[in-house]
């Protein structure tokens, strides 16, 4: 039975804060923990990963396991990520009786999801704490290819910066990096208030679909890096000290020297990895 079928898991802001209180949890601000209070905003966000009794989820930052608990009557499988230990026993009340979910506590950012998960297709769900969250979502495309699809909830500047597009402000690095490992969309706003401590300011949701990257994607992604690194600069200076021969490579690559970072495309950045494979 799928997840629409189901459609059961609640956690509310009521039930969220007894939980917390009767384990003498209290939200640590330096982890970043902004606990979704809101059952709509959860059902949407699964709903939106497209489970089935086939799928196997990985979650980041399992909370008091409010998502947790819907993303169990969604799949198959859910091995859920926290780093903070002393939300052991909250974890184990909301989860009791959620047999399919395997609880892991650990520093994501320390590790390689790739070489923890068994075999995929993986796809991750998550209310990412604000200060890791770009780290964790790149780092998933570029080392973990076992999972496919991330449906993540990230402060919104976050979000519009993994889907920005060629031209535009927020577009940078990590346009990029999702631009050539994925296809994405922002699904939806969230506002601060469904968040319990609520935060300063609005999150948004965005769903990563992994496509097929070209062979030169890594090396791309550098030469990205440093070109945003001096983004006021035109590409023939942001990387003189990056290519052996910026201005001729950038020519092959048949890229106007003089461009800067934000008028390339993603796969702009992949031409320019090429051209220089090319000329060694």
């Amino acid at each position: 039975m799928g997840y629409e079928a189901q459609h059961r898991g609640t956690q509310t802001r009521s039930e969220i804060r007894r939980l917390l209180a009767s384990h003498g949890h209290v939200p640590v601000h330096a982890l970043g923990q902004n606990f979704l209070a809101d059952p709509n905003i959860v059902h949407k966000m699964v709903a939106a990963a497209q489970l089935n009794e086939r799928s196997k989820v990985v979650e980041i930052g399992a909370g008091t396991g409010a998502i947790t608990v819907v993303l169990a009557e969604a799949a198959e499988t859910v091995v859920a990520y926290e780093i903070d230990t002393s939300l052991k026993p909250v974890l184990e009340e909301s989860l009791r009786n959620c047999d399919n979910v395997e609880l892991r506590f650990a520093d994501v950012t320390k590790t390689t999801l790739q070489s923890e998960l068994e075999s995929g297709p993986w796809t991750m769900v998550a209310n990412l704490p604000f200060n890791v969250g770009t780290g964790i979502v790149l780092d998933a495309l570029i080392d973990s290819p076992t999972i496919e699809k991330l449906v993540v909830m990230v402060q919104r500047e976050v979000a519009d910066r993994l889907v920005a597009r060629c031209g535009t402000k927020t577009y940078g690095l990590p346009s990029v990096i999702c631009g050539l490992y994925s296809e994405g969309h922002l699904a939806f706003s969230v506002p601060p208030q469904v968040l319990d401590p609520q935060p300063r300011v609005e999150s948004g949701v965005v769903v990563l679909d992994r496509v097929s990257h070209p062979k030169n994607t890594e090396r791309a992604c550098d030469i990205a890096a440093a070109a945003f690194g001096q983004r006021r600069k035109m590409l023939r200076r942001s990387l003189a000290g990056f290519l052996t021969d910026a201005q001729t490579t950038l020519l092959d690559a048949g890229i106007e020297p003089t461009a800067r970072p934000e008028q390339l495309e993603p796969l702009d950045f992949v031409a320019i990895a090429d051209a220089e494979l090319v000329r060694q």
